[in-house]
């Protein structure tokens, strides 16, 4: 019988990875249904009552501005002291603003622009099934070392290498058949999205490319975080070091570092936040500023922060160094150690 397939098998059979699974699509069912239920196609009745609701509030600033002004002129005409400052020295300034200032896109309904917004929807669409996979990842393989299912295979294969990798290979199958199969029904539900409740104009050739470029990107970060979680408990032979690895890194490693580098005054406090490469590596780019920097100060006064952008490829450096030093140390410690 096939190794692969046996540990495939095992893979799809686990209640846990069920259990998982079904929680990570129940979340990103509720996040559709979300959008759905927010979001309203703009029609000509849409139109029409928000350029109404611009009337009425251009005619209430001038109704405002024509009572201030009125009562400037009493104040002055009274010789009332201006101590707190409310009017200028001129009444007539006081004025509304031009109608055009007010426009009516203020007050219409949130819609959903397929070709705007569907490429945002896929950061947490990735950030739920790299949970989803990191978890499965190291429950795959931590209740095998637990249970000591592991060492009951190796008596059956006991080649170790070819045994961690290919319970990883399955890992990583099930995963990608997981991730592409959720892609098409969350691209198919958003499009569903913009087309009752928004608008799917404008697509193109390009723009498709972009959204699979994303869920690409996406696609891996979800198969990195399963092969961590794969990682972290094979080196700990138990799933909770995965786990208690990720609390201790989220907790510890990052709102502790964050609040002492801000204590310290540390610049660009988020250039040492796993959180920020992961986003630079969905979005492509994050631009860092820095408000305590006023380098580029304009004659105005305007003051320009000094910026730091993190790219794709400073995510990409990092994610390739993690991967390779966790699995590099768990298949070493795999071979070197005995099994008990």
């Amino acid at each position: 019988m096939s190794l692969y397939r046996t540990e495939l098998r095992r893979l799809i059979k686990r209640r846990f990875t069920r259990w998982m699974t079904l929680a990570g699509v129940l979340v990103l069912l509720a996040v559709l249904a979300g959008v759905f239920l927010t979001n309203h196609k703009i029609g000509p009745a849409e139109q029409a009552r928000a350029e109404r609701q611009a009337e009425q509030q251009y005619q209430e600033q001038v109704r405002r501005a024509q009572q201030e002004r009125t009562a400037c002129e009493q104040a002055k005409a009274a010789g009332t002291p201006n101590t707190d400052r409310r009017f200028p020295p001129e009444c007539e300034v006081i004025s509304p603003p031009p109608r055009d200032v007010i426009e009516a896109k203020w007050f219409l309904p949130s819609t959903f622009d397929f070709r705007a917004s569907f490429e945002a929807t896929l950061i947490p669409f990735a950030a739920i099934l790299a949970l989803v996979g990191f978890v499965v990842g190291a429950s795959f393989v931590g209740a095998e070392w637990s249970t000591g299912g592991m060492m009951n295979l190796l008596l059956w294969r006991p080649k170790r290498l070819t045994v961690l990798l290919t319970k990883l290979a399955a890992l990583l199958t099930g995963l990608l058949t997981l991730t592409l199969t959720s892609a098409v029904v969350w691209t198919a539900g958003f499009w569903l999205v913009g087309t009752l409740r928004g608008t799917t104009a404008k697509m193109t050739a390009g723009a498709w490319q972009s959204f699979a470029l994303t869920g690409l990107r996406g696609l891996l970060l979800v198969l990195a975080a399963a092969a961590i979680g794969f990682a972290l408990a094979s080196l700990g032979r138990h799933t909770a070091m995965a786990l208690g690895g990720a609390i201790a890194l989220a907790v510890v490693g990052q709102f502790g570092v964050g609040i002492l580098l801000s204590m310290a005054n540390v610049r660009f406090v988020e250039a040492w936040l796993l959180p920020t490469y992961a986003l630079a590596w969905m979005q492509k780019k994050v631009t860092l500023e820095n408000w305590q920097s006023c380098n580029n100060a304009s004659y105005f006064g305007e003051c320009k922060p000094e910026t730091l952008d993190i790219t794709w490829q400073h995510s990409s450096t990092l994610l390739v160094v993690g991967l390779v030093l966790m699995l590099g140390a768990a298949f070493w410690t795999m071979r070197r150690r005995d099994i008990s």
